[in-house]
């Protein structure tokens, strides 16, 4: 059983000269990316120790974001991913929840959240890389070692809780070894493929993006902020092979006009995660990428980032027709079990992909489903320290058998998706009363003009410009967190027990 970092160095080894990294206008060769990390791992042991350690990493777009990965993962760190799109509240929260050790940044970047702390913060700058570049050679000298086990955490990430506090998800390197193999062997992934890296650090398809490229010997070519709005010119810019991204994209490029057929010919996979793709939107990507295969893909961070798939037949006239317009998010992966609630048509699975808790285990409590007892012994942990090996992740999400492949239906609770980002209606709500001064407030998503949801705030009481909200809510809350509309009532409408209707709030 591999670890992550494993996987890029086996990569090293085979084809040092090869590209594996193209950022911000620097092209680096798999050789020359092992130099860089190697330098950032010296960085953070030099401010940590040798042990290993929880590193937060705020880089994006840049080389030290992805030899800063993999140098924490090299010494047998974790990677805590932080973004400067969070404010510097939630960024200090993550840093706390996850008792950091160190911070390790692109120079320039706001670490203010990290002050009074006691963490230091390893600014690497520019000069840094080339440097380590400089001294790189053509083929790896040192050892290509990996200071850790497959049992260790590889990386952590929060998701938005109801209760205004992010929850901690612990992924292991043993969870992704089963998940790579898959998935390199299904989009056969090799030197000469070019994917990209659509999803920032801390949305787990990025671990996708770079480990299946890294461990195939492939090249990862990342956009940058204008090239993502310009998917057709960076797609083309880069020949790019393999895309992947939120179903939001296709919408956002599809309405400006530029997704023409035959506008994506380098295309050979075109995968989708994060929310719903509409049978629509696959329809107007594949027509602009006919030599591709479009893929509609699904899973929770909790289960490694993705656990099934459904790859759309090539002749159209075999198109599954959904009940709700979407495209099948397929079958569960052959490695991985599946069993739906009979009673709430909960999709949960159990695998060796499935984490083993939450980083506070008092988020364990409900998310987990134990086998019964004509289901064998359960050869894991003791129920005190955790679930069990075959206890089932309970997903959270309705599903149905349609034509022998799981459609998503909807969410069993009010976790929702936003640009692809999973949040709680609640913590919106909770952020609304705490900062934005609403006492009665309920936050519902419902269709754009685009069809993407869209997070509306339904409230009562003295009307307050939406300008002034947003305003008040902006250095709290990430992007994909504020409401596009606020709307004022003189009471919110209550269902025949009492409790705010939220269904009367989602229609208006």
């Amino acid at each position: 059983m591999k670890t992550l970092h494993s996987w890029f160095t086996d990569s090293v080894r085979r084809v040092p000269d090869q590209d594996a990294l193209v950022v911000a206008g620097q092209r680096l060769s798999y050789a020359q990316l092992d130099a860089v990390s190697r330098k950032v791992a010296a960085l953070v042991a030099a401010a940590a120790g040798t042990r290993p350690v929880r590193v937060g990493l705020l880089a994006a777009g840049s080389v030290v974001a992805y030899a800063g990965y993999l140098g924490v993962l090299r010494g047998g760190g974790t990677v805590v991913p932080l973004s400067e799109d969070y404010p510097a509240d939630r960024n200090r929260q993550i840093l706390e929840l996850a008792r950091l050790d160190v911070v390790l940044a692109d120079e320039g970047r706001d670490t203010s959240f990290a002050d009074g702390t006691g963490v230091p913060v390893i600014a690497v700058a520019e000069d840094d890389v080339r440097g380590a570049l400089r001294a790189a050679p053509a083929v790896p000298g040192a050892p290509l070692d990996d200071a850790l086990s497959a049992d260790a955490v590889a990386y952590i990430l929060f998701t938005s809780g109801s209760t205004g506090v992010p929850k901690g998800v612990p992924i292991r390197h043993r969870n992704l070894d089963a998940f790579l193999r898959f998935h390199l062997d299904r989009y056969q992934v090799g030197p000469g493929c070019r994917m990209s890296q659509t999803f920032g650090l801390t949305f787990d398809p990025s671990v996708f993006d770079m480990f299946v490229a890294w461990g195939g010997g492939a090249t990862l070519v990342v956009p940058s902020r204008g090239e993502l709005v310009d998917p057709v010119g960076f797609v083309n810019d880069h020949a790019l092979t393999h895309w992947y991204s939120v179903p939001s994209i296709v919408s956002l490029v599809r309405d400006s006009g530029s997704l023409d057929p035959g506008s994506l010919p380098t295309l050979r996979h075109s995968l989708f995660a994060g929310e719903q793709l509409t049978l629509e939107q696959a329809r107007v990507w594949s027509e602009a990428a006919p030599g591709s295969t479009v893929e509609n893909l699904y899973g929770p961070t909790e289960l490694s980032v993705t656990v099934t798939a459904y790859r759309l037949p090539a002749d159209r006239s075999a198109w599954p027709k959904s009940s709700n317009g979407t495209v099948p998010i397929g079958r569960v992966y052959p490695h991985l079990d599946q069993r739906i609630d009979p009673d709430t048509g909960e999709l949960q699975v159990r695998g060796p992909q499935r984490f083993d808790g939450y980083l506070d285990p008092a988020d364990n409590d409900g998310r987990f489903h134990e086998p019964g007892p004509d289901q064998g012994p359960d050869p894991g942990p003791d129920p005190g320290s955790g679930p069990g090996a075959r206890a089932w992740y309970r997903t959270g999400d309705r599903v149905a058998v349609e034509d022998g492949e799981l459609v998503h239906i909807g969410r069993l609770d009010q976790q929702v998706k936003i640009m692809g980002r999973r949040l709680e209606l609640g913590d919106v709500e909770s952020a609304i009363r705490r900062w934005g001064g609403l006492d009665h407030v309920v936050v519902v998503a419902a269709p754009g003009p685009g069809g993407e949801p869209r997070l509306t705030a339904v409230y009562s009481g003295i009307v307050t410009a939406p300008a002034d909200l947003r305003d008040r809510l902006r250095p709290h809350l990430p992007v994909h967190m504020l409401p596009d509309r606020f709307v004022q009532l003189d009471a919110l409408p209550l269902n025949a027990n009492g409790k705010v209707d939220r269904q009367a709030c989602g229609g208006l």
